[in-house]
This record gives structure tokens, C-alpha cells and sequence, in this order.
């Protein structure tokens, strides 16, 4: 299901308005509590009065794809008309009883922008009409003494059936608590208390698609829904390839989960994605002798790709607001000259990417190539000679071995004068800590306690040195804005005094690093012991 272009080859992407939606769904017991038999709710927190918000009748197709893949990862898309919202809803969730719900206009097709944030799930697949509910709902707004409206109740009187093929309808009643603006979730600790008091249970399923589709299943997918495994309990370690294959698939679902929140622009959203493509790619190169790096390093190329893809504006961003803050610390006798519009027109003229090509580039058919790619590799893995023996054993000589080659860079930084040499060094030490801090991270489930330390002192060290990489990377960039003053007539004094401060923060960021080496490199930091030693 490709996303349409215009002439000119770019996506098109109606605007969508987005609501964040808090609420809480209960469903009467076996004696049946009608939803126009609601207790009565004034008084409950700050509840001065609950006024009758009318009836309506809405009528919803719920779509997915044939095999849940919405419905898997606890989303819905639905077409509804009826009520004061008729249009496409998307409904993503953010956590327990909290859901983004995305809304578009009523349209024939599913519109291009929800299409768009569905991508990562659906990839090529068709998305169907699966089940239409009808509801008529009862709605009454739950008002603070002063006429805030604190919360919305739906009572709901529900009538589901599939649109097609064998199955069967299904009615039930269910009751929606949603907070609007004046409420908070003690209102809606309080609101439970009495309505479960009155008889009413938590919802059993998060939404009423997820009902539906359970309720009018076809006897043999009901029973294959509920059929439990027994025997999965075993009395063995786990192997290599189990541990890392967890990893690996926490961070691979992490990039399936973060690619709706990457397109909609939600803060710190791009630098978590490449996050999880770092950790993936580093993942793969530590435990070589658990996957197979022929195998692996195709796909640990394209990981590459897309890290930079996403990096590409970030990582300018980031230097002009290091450059932005010095500037602002500097009295202003120290910033003489148009020090502020200079950065402004050397960040312009450095400025690269934009929200255009980084949408371009997940809707483009090597980022989904790349999506399948791994989920190949956590469904079918090619296997190395170590990834059937335990991870007890595997695992501590990868995490060792990354920790040697990192002792090395840090070594070779130590013993190198300062200057161009040394920094270098440094950076390649700073890229070796993520990699031990990676590779510990992995191994955690079975190494217990020592990896976790050494993850955390991996940490401290990651940022230290990332501190002292981001200076080079300022100096630098300094280095070009005093040019480009000089050169322009203006005086570059200012630039020189950042140099000197970034020069001097440099200086005592490599005075900290052994002392902080040697308590990393402390023997009791050792990660050789089994998952018994915990």
C-alpha cells in the first residue's frame, strides 16, 4: 500500500488534527447494569453538577489489516459518521488508558495522512474493512462548581457485525470515561470507585474493535484465540541466540513504534529512532559469533544509511545551540561586532536536510526493504557457530572483547600529546564505550548485576567523551565563523573567547577522563559471572 505522490514526486499529506485522549472503559456484569442506570456521580471529587449532553447514533467500519497487525500493536483506524467528530479517527497509543487519536476528514479511502503513519505496521499489505459497529450513546458531562467540564461519560449501547464472510453479531453495553480539560486521574480514580460499587467491571478488551473482532469471530478462530501452550516452561539455560535475539527485537519494534511519532514531529522522537538503528547495528557486530556476519553486515550497512538519515539536521542543530549558549553566557563587551546574525547566516548556509526528505526517506521503498529486512532477521536468523550454547558462556567473551578493544582507544588517548591525535583517539574511544555499553545492555538478562554496572559506568564515560567530541566539532565550526567575520570586516574577537573556552573545557574533560577510567577499569567490574551470581 504505497502512499500517492503528486506531480512534482512528493507525498501529499493532508493536515490532520490530533486529540490526546485519556479515558477508562467499563462493561456491566452478568446481571446487566443498563447504561441509562448510571449511578449518580455529583459530589464525586470535585463533581458540583452532571448535566445530559443528549443522544447519538454513530455508525463506525473498523479497518485493519487480514492478519491484525493494527490490532496486534493495539491500534485502530476507523471510519465513523454520526456525533460531532464524523471523519477517520486513528488511535495511537501513548500508555495505559492513554491514546493520541489522529483525526481527517470523512473521505471514501483511507486519507494519505493516517495512511502515512501506518506505514511501519502495514509495510505492502492491504487494509480491509473487518467489522462495523453501531453505537447509540448517552452522553453526560461531569462540571466543577465553577462550569468546567471535567469529564465526559458515553453510555453506549453497541451492535457489531463483520462485513463480510462467515461470522456473527454481537451486542453489549459499555460505559466511557474520558477527562477533557479541567479533569485530572484522580477524577478518574474516583469515578471508578463509585461506578464499580454500582456493579459496572473494567472493560475486558482496550477498545470496542478489539470486542468486536473477539465477539464475532467464527467459532474456529475463537478457539485458536484462546487456545493456551502448555510446556513452554524449560528447565535449560537459555542460549546465545535467545538473549540477543530479545535485544534485537526490543529495538527493531522500537523503530515500528517510533516511526508514527517521526513523522508526526513529536519531541525526541527522530534521536530515539536512531538510537535503536545504533543499537541494532552495534548489537550485530558485537555478537558475530552468534549471527552471522556475512549475513549480517549487509543489513548492518543499511542500519548505517538510516542513521545518518536521521541524523542529518540533528547533529547541526545540536552544535548551534552548544555555540548559541556559549554566546549567550559572554557580557556583551566580549561579543562585539553582529556576532548573533553571523551564526544565524553561517547555521542557514550549514543547515541540511529538512522534515521534507526525512519523510521522503521513510515512505521510499529501501526504508521499508529495510523494515522487512529485519523482521526477517528476529523471525529467521542466521545462525553462527556460538548461537545454540549458552549464554552464560557467549556472552561474557563478547561484552570482554568489546571492553579490550575499548581499553585500547582509551590507552592510545591517554598517551597521546594533545592535538589533532588525541582527539581523534579520543573519539574513537567515545564510539567503543557505546559499543561495550551496547553489548552490555544486551547481555543484562543473563549477566545480571555486573553487566548493568558496567552499562551504567559505560554511560558516564559515553557522555564525557561525547562532551569532549561535541568541543572538537565547536571548535571547529568557531574556527570558520571568525574566518568568515574576518574576511567580512567584522571583528571576530568574540569567536576567539568561545575557542578558548571551548579549549579550556576540552583540557579538563581530558584531565577527568583517568579518573574516571579507573574506576570503569575497577576489578570489581567484571562481567564473567554466570546469570546464578545475580
Amino acid at each position: 500500500m504505497g502512499l500517492p505522490k503528486s506531480r512534482t514526486g512528493q507525498y501529499v499529506r493532508p493536515m490532520a488534527d490530533t486529540v490526546r485522549e485519556i479515558e477508562r472503559k467499563y462493561e456491566a456484569n452478568g446481571a446487566g447494569l443498563p447504561p441509562d442506570a448510571l449511578p449518580d456521580l455529583t459530589g464525586v471529587d470535585r463533581v458540583a453538577s452532571v448535566t445530559d449532553r443528549g443522544t447519538a447514533t454513530l455508525d463506525a467500519t473498523y479497518y485493519d489489516t487480514a492478519d491484525r497487525r493494527l490490532a496486534r500493536d493495539g491500534i485502530t483506524l476507523r471510519r465513523r459518521t454520526g456525533g460531532d467528530d464524523a471523519g477517520w479517527h486513528l488511535k495511537l497509543p501513548v500508555a495505559a488508558h492513554v491514546r493520541d487519536e489522529i483525526r481527517a476528514p470523512l473521505s471514501d479511502t483511507v486519507p494519505r495522512a493516517l495512511r502515512g503513519l501506518l506505514r511501519s505496521r502495514v509495510r505492502d499489505a492491504e487494509l480491509l474493512p473487518l467489522v462495523r459497529i453501531e453505537t447509540r450513546r448517552e452522553t453526560r458531562q461531569l462540571l466543577a462548581a465553577d462550569g468546567t467540564a471535567l469529564a465526559e461519560i458515553a453510555a453506549d449501547r453497541v451492535h457489531a457485525t463483520r462485513p463480510a464472510g462467515p461470522g456473527r453479531t454481537a451486542e453489549w453495553a459499555e460505559i466511557e470515561v474520558e477527562l477533557t480539560a479541567g479533569g485530572d486521574m484522580t477524577l478518574l480514580d474516583a469515578v471508578e470507585d463509585r461506578l464499580l460499587r454500582a456493579g459496572l467491571r473494567p472493560a475486558t478488551t482496550a477498545s470496542k474493535a478489539a470486542r468486536a473482532l473477539r465477539d464475532t469471530a467464527p467459532k474456529a478462530e475463537r478457539k485458536a484465540a484462546t487456545r493456551t501452550t502448555e510446556g513452554d516452561r524449560r528447565s535449560e539455560p537459555p542460549t546465545a541466540e535467545e538473549i540477543i535475539l530479545r535485544y534485537l527485537t526490543r529495538q527493531v519494534r522500537a523503530i515500528t513504534e517510533l516511526d508514527p511519532a517521526v513523522r508526526r514531529d513529536l519531541p525526541d522522537s527522530v534521536h530515539q529512532m536512531r538510537v535503536a538503528t545504533r543499537r541494532l547495528r552495534s548489537a550485530l557486530r558485537s555478537y558475530a559469533t552468534v549471527l552471522d556476519r556475512t549475513a549480517t553486515d549487509p543489513l548492518s550497512a543499511e542500519l548505517k544509511w538510516l542513521a545518518a538519515e536521521l541524523g542529518i539536521g540533528r547533529d547541526s542543530e545540536v552544535l548551534t545551540a552548544r555555540i548559541q549558549e556559549a554566546l549567550a553566557a559572554l557580557p556583551k563587551e566580549l561579543r562585539p561586532g553582529p556576532v548573533r546574525t553571523r551564526l544565524r547566516t553561517w547555521t542557514q548556509a550549514h543547515r541540511k536536510g529538512s522534515r521534507k526528505h526525512l519523510i521522503a526517506v521513510l515512505d521510499g521503498d529501501r526504508y521499508l526493504t529495510l523494515l522487512n529486512s529485519l523482521d526477517a532477521l528476529v523471525t529467521d536468523p542466521p545462525r553462527a557457530r556460538a548461537a545454540t550454547r549458552p549464554a552464560a558462556q557467549v556472552l561474557p567473551k563478547a561484552v570482554e572483547r568489546d571492553f579490550r578493544r575499548l581499553a585500547g582507544h582509551v590507552a592510545t588517548a591517554l598517551a597521546a600529546p594533545p592535538g589533532p591525535d588525541r582527539d581523534l583517539a579520543l573519539h574513537e574511544a567515545r564510539k567503543a564505550a557505546k559499543r561495550t555499553r551496547y553489548a552490555a545492555e544486551a547481555a543484562r538478562p543473563e549477566l545480571g548485576r555486573p553487566a548493568k554496572e558496567l552499562a551504567a559506568r559505560m554511560t558516564e564515560l559515553q557522555e564525557l567523551l561525547g562532551d569532549h567530541q561535541d568541543g572538537v566539532v565547536a571548535r571547529e565550526a568557531l574556527r570558520e565563523l571568525a574566518a568568515q567575520a574576518h574576511a567580512a570586516g567584522e571583528n571576530a574577537f568574540a569567536y576567539g573567547v568561545l575557542y578558548a573556552r571551548e579549549e579550556a573545557r576540552a583540557t579538563a574533560l581530558e584531565a577527568e577522563l583517568p579518573v574516571l577510567w579507573a574506576t570503569v577499569a575497577a576489578p570489581d567490574l567484571h562481567v564473567t559471572t554466570p546469570a546464578g551470581g545475580r
